[in-house]
């Protein structure tokens, strides 16, 4: 008798309730994932124009030492020009994007006296929009 009531007790979840379970938290996932999402793709724009200034720190910097803009962005992290004017690394890498592409550096720029710096965003390719609007350091 001791042991039928032992096993009463140990008896665990209804299917039922399991089910009414499962239903709120698929509900709870339809209702807040797409806020998270649009959230996310907010953060990587953040990211990635944060990213524009602190590269466009190191620029300055170089330009301060070196007295013009370097050519590539590789000649902040390594000196190509062999002169004892550079003072670097000015930054430790270049950084990729949010979406893992290379920024878009132009110098003399077409849209800023000195240099652009840009990144194109989720898509890849020029304009777009929402996250695959281009990101720069001219807008």
């Amino acid at each position: 008798m001791k042991q039928i009531v032992k096993q009463r007790q140990k008896k665990g979840f209804t299917l039922i309730e399991l089910l009414i379970v499962m239903a709120i938290l698929a509900l709870l996932a339809g209702l807040v994932g797409p806020t998270l999402w649009n959230k996310l793709s907010g953060a990587k724009r953040d990211v990635v124009a944060t990213q524009i200034k602190n590269i466009e720190s190191a620029l300055d910097s170089y330009r301060l030492d070196m007295g013009k803009f370097p050519k590539e962005l590789t000649e902040l992290v390594k000196d190509s020009t062999n002169k004892s004017a550079w003072d670097g690394p000015y930054i430790k890498k270049i950084p990729k994007d949010a979406w893992e592409n290379n920024y878009i550096y132009v110098s003399p720029g077409q849209h800023n006296k000195d240099y652009d710096l840009s990144s194109m965003g989720s898509d890849g390719q020029e304009g777009g929009e929402d996250d695959g609007k281009d990101i720069s350091n001219w807008e």
